[in-house]
């Protein structure tokens, strides 16, 4: 059996969001109305200016996303989001860009695990040989275009569960397991991993990790560095 090992990917393995890169650039290329970034500007700039959280910037794009995304063909998306990838894939920190390389190298099976959108997920994750790759799966309809619902809400909510749907639809062990995340929504991921690492970590998982002693690792400019 492999060992596995699971990453969060925006903002522990991505330097940003691949969720607000994409709608960023569905309202770029006129798949999503200009007006779109309205819903999200004042949470972005409160976090931007430090008055705010990532936290509710980010479900203000998520909302903008489920709001907009209602009859879009599947296929515009999905070249939207080879755009995006080509544009960004690079931007990754180097930390988890080279615990990837190394834990594959050492057979390690791995999982991706995000909030953002399956589809701009596989083309991301298959430029750094993930094996499985879990997001959010939006439900499709007639004529190949989205209804605005998602679908199998429960797996990527809680972490943890998808932990165990690995575990038992794929050949491989839970000892030495790994798992990388940055935010409090990856403590039921980690709490399932023989080695738990909180990389770049908001306040309520770092106060969480110094709690229980997990590994933190700090990433800034071109330093990378433990807590």
């Amino acid at each position: 059996m492999k060992k596995v090992a699971f990453f969060d990917i925006d903002g522990t393995v991505f330097r940003s969001s691949l969720l607000i890169e994409l709608v960023k650039k569905l309202i770029e290329e006129g798949v999503f109305p200009k007006e779109a970034q309205k819903h999200y500007a004042l949470e972005f700039l409160a976090w931007r200016n430090r008055e705010g959280t990532y936290e509710s910037y980010m479900n203000a794009v998520v909302q903008t996303y489920m709001r907009y995304i209602k009859g879009v063909y599947y296929g515009d998306l999905a070249d939207i989001g080879r755009l995006v990838v080509g544009e960004q894939t690079s931007f990754v920190y180097r930390y988890t860009r080279d615990l990837i390389a190394n834990l594959k190298r050492d057979g390690y099976f791995i999982v991706a695990i995000s909030q953002s959108p399956k589809t701009i997920l596989d083309e991301f994750c298959g430029a750094y040989g993930f094996n499985k790759v879990y997001g959010r799966m939006y439900e499709i309809g007639p004529q190949d275009r989205f209804t605005g619902k998602m679908t199998d809400v429960h797996l990527v909510e809680n972490k943890a569960h998808i932990v165990a749907r690995v575990l038992e639809k794929e050949n491989v062990t839970i000892e030495e397991s790994v798992g990388v995340g940055d935010t409090g929504s990856d403590i039921s991921l980690l709490e399932s991993v023989t080695f738990p690492i909180c990389f770049n970590p908001n306040k309520e998982l770092f106060e969480y990790a110094k709690r229980h002693d997990w590994k933190v690792v700090v990433e800034r400019k071109d330093v990378i560095y433990e807590l």
